[in-house]
């Protein structure tokens, strides 16, 4: 073999581990480079807060992971975060729905079937009436956003506020409900999430078929495989997680703020397509998300710790975004 020859193959080597191992050699020097420069970061109480930082993003980032699955991608996500969180926080602060137990659940129960109604206005738009899925989805974000910031007369939605009546609400948010927002129990959530994920597409029929349509939706229709119904499970999965996800935002800080899911779609598209690079894996993965979602949180965690302005921290989200892809790309090369 000729000098050449083996410098490329050395120069294919290094590429090929760079793409599968590179997220979690980033993540790694990340945690040794903060630790270093801010003692403060490497404190458990630090790690607990990265964590739980993460949680609702990977929640998110799981149901576009499965949009990805089938080739398609969900704009829609931080609206239906949104709409879900506005909604479930209605239903407590002024319906009053959390005074008994059964009647949390139920209000959670009543959020997770209005997703359903967004999961049926995506795939309509993208099965049915064939419109590339990221211009679907782009409306869809628009719409959901707009009808949440409508019916909660454009403001946000708090305990003792004036409702758009002119009438005080008089309900609050469950302690049963908060206690699922702090640790570790969204952390546990999480990790369930994301461990069902994994068992869904890698050992059921029904995730390989997903994985089918996602590689070849032709082949896959021609073996037999309904590519209509798994393309619309994925939409499905994406907005019942997505509302988990805004459901948990109340959780966490007891109100619905205008536009409150936006934030955790960058990082759900960033963390769902950081994910299919890990471990040389190659395709969406419930895992492989997680790493990516766990990434954006030391990179966040760390910028802010070290003074870096809040309004630059996007920059890096979508450098590291950038990377992903372009090692994704170079890969599949």
């Amino acid at each position: 073999m000729s000098a050449k020859a083996a410098g490329r193959d050395q120069k294919a080597v290094i590429v090929d581990f760079i793409a599968k191992w590179g997220v979690l050699l980033t993540i790694a020097a990340l945690l040794i480079v903060f630790s270093v420069s801010m003692p403060f970061f490497r404190t458990i109480s630090n790690m607990i807060t990265i964590i739980r930082a993460v949680c609702i993003v990977t929640i998110v980032a799981i149901g576009m992971t499965f949009a990805l699955t089938v080739n398609g991608i969900d704009l829609s996500v931080g609206s239906a975060a949104t709409m879900s969180n506005t909604v479930c926080m209605t239903f407590f602060i002024w319906f009053s729905m959390g005074t008994t137990v059964s009647g949390t659940l139920l209000a959670i129960l009543l959020t997770l079937f209005i997703s359903l109604f967004i999961a049926a206005i995506n795939g309509f738009l993208i099965v049915k009436l064939k419109i590339f899925d990221m211009l679907a989805t782009l409306a869809t974000m628009f719409m959901f956003e707009g009808v949440a910031m409508t019916y909660a007369g454009g403001g946000a939605i708090n305990e003792r506020m004036v409702r758009p009546d002119g009438t005080t609400a008089t309900g609050t948010v469950p302690a049963l409900l908060r206690v699922f927002g702090r640790e570790p129990w969204i952390i546990i959530i999480m990790l369930l999430l994301v461990f069902m994920a994994f068992l869904f597409l890698t050992f059921t029929k029904h995730g390989r078929y997903m994985y089918a349509v996602g590689s070849n939706i032709e082949a896959a229709r021609l073996s037999g495989i309904n590519v209509q119904k798994y393309r619309v499970m994925a939409y499905v999965f994406s907005a019942l997680l997505a509302s988990i996800g805004g459901i948990l935002v109340g959780a966490r800080v007891g109100n619905a703020q205008i536009n409150s899911g936006a934030p955790y779609l960058m990082g759900a598209v960033a963390a769902a397509h950081i994910g299919i690079s890990v471990a040389g894996i190659g395709r969406p993965n419930a895992f492989g998300t997680l790493a990516g979602a766990f990434l954006i949180g030391v990179l966040e965690n760390g910028l802010i710790m070290a003074s870096v302005p809040y309004y630059t921290v996007n920059i890096f989200k979508g450098l590291i975004l950038a990377v992903a892809l372009a090692l994704n790309s170079i890969r599949k090369k």
